[in-house]
């Protein structure tokens, strides 16, 4: 049996019944976590939106005492749920990382609670100042999209109205007192410089390279609500120019946020949000997009190069899958999933191949 790491998490049983009493509470409870015969005193948390709702949980763990995991000051365990395959985040982070853009390192885990087995997990980086310090990166603001209001414009996607602060729709995770005035003017100077001047005055705000490579991993995986939330934000202090990061992708490869069927050629190869309609629309800028998008889809897109990355992990996966209480009766949908994956790659491969000659 391939092995996984293993935690096992002991949270005090009146701590538990204050977690259970009301999931959407953010309020966080003290626990361990054992981990290779090392005890960490921990803050734990339900973490997500509607995942809370799901029979199995997803959590986020702080570590105070110590105070760092693994160079980690704090992970996202996510359960996963609704991806039958359990493997459609990390696939799509480690995506990210092929293609040259920056993205969060990713780990199945095992987990059990109170002596209790939970089964698989999958373990994501949290991006913060420890995400910088791990890849030598110079300090900077860290912003992490939260709602529909994170779209780039200066429209709300809520209710349709000018937004009424243009840092709307992102919470700052890491930062300072002038973050906030960094993000409000990005927001600003994206949406008002006139066509004549884009080319020339957007690259001192935004990394043009990273965020095409960025927008690759978005159209190839088909993360529909990538555009506008599912990211974070990283704003380089040395450069002044702000990269983009995917987040929580388990909604792509064919499956949507519930696990259905998502057709290959719902994403159109432009993308969407204000930003990269923009950005597209400079000459240079979408000729750039067309030559990187053309070599993924030759070199890293293919099916012939993510088989056996999405076999091999489902044949990692699949001992422990056998034994999670909650997954362990699909086990025959779980051993279809890298069909499905490797069917859909195929087809929106083509898709966006023909499509192309639409970015000339």
């Amino acid at each position: 049996m391939s092995n996984l790491p293993s935690y096992e998490l002991f949270i005090h049983p009146m701590n538990l019944v204050e977690l259970r009493k009301d999931i959407w509470c953010d309020d966080p409870v003290p626990a361990k976590l054992t981990y290779q015969k090392k005890k960490y005193d921990i803050d734990i948390v339900y973490r997500g939106s509607h995942i809370r709702k799901f029979d199995k949980k997803s959590y986020h763990i702080s570590f105070y005492k110590p105070k760092t995991f693994y160079s980690a000051h704090e992970v996202h365990l996510n359960a996963e749920f609704k991806d039958p395959s359990l493997m459609r985040n990390k696939l799509s982070l480690d995506f990210f990382s092929n293609i040259g853009a920056m993205s969060p390192h990713s780990q199945h885990v095992t987990v059990t609670v109170n002596g209790r087995y939970q089964g698989v997990y999958l373990q994501l980086e949290s991006v913060d100042e420890y995400f910088l310090k791990k890849r030598n990166l110079p300090s900077g603001a860290i912003y992490y999209a939260i709602d529909d209001d994170a779209n780039f414009s200066l429209v709300s996607e809520l209710d349709d109205d000018v937004k009424h602060s243009l840092a709307s729709g992102y919470e700052l995770k890491y930062g300072d007192k002038n973050s906030e005035k960094y993000l409000s003017e990005f927001i600003y100077k994206l949406n008002t410089l006139s066509k004549e001047e884009y080319e020339k005055e957007i690259i001192k705000y935004v990394n043009v390279d990273q965020y095409l490579r960025w927008l690759i991993g978005v159209v190839c995986t088909q993360n529909f609500d990538g555009f506008v939330h599912n990211y974070a934000l990283y704003r380089n202090a040395e450069t002044g120019l702000f990269e983009i990061l995917p987040w929580d992708y388990d909604a792509t490869w064919g499956r949507d946020i519930h696990g259905k069927v998502m057709e290959y050629d719902y994403v159109r190869i432009q993308g969407y949000n204000t930003l990269t309609a923009r950005i597209l629309d400079v000459p240079s800028f979408r000729k750039r997009y067309h030559t990187l998008l053309r070599e993924v889809l030759e070199q890293q897109f293919t099916v012939e190069n993510m088989k056996p990355i999405v076999e091999g992990l489902h044949a990692t996966l699949r001992p422990h899958v056998m034994t999670d209480p909650y997954i362990k009766d699909n086990l025959k949908v779980f051993d279809g999933e890298p069909a499905v994956i490797l069917e859909y790659i195929k087809d929106r491969n083509r898709f966006l191949n023909k499509h192309l000659t639409d970015l000339l």
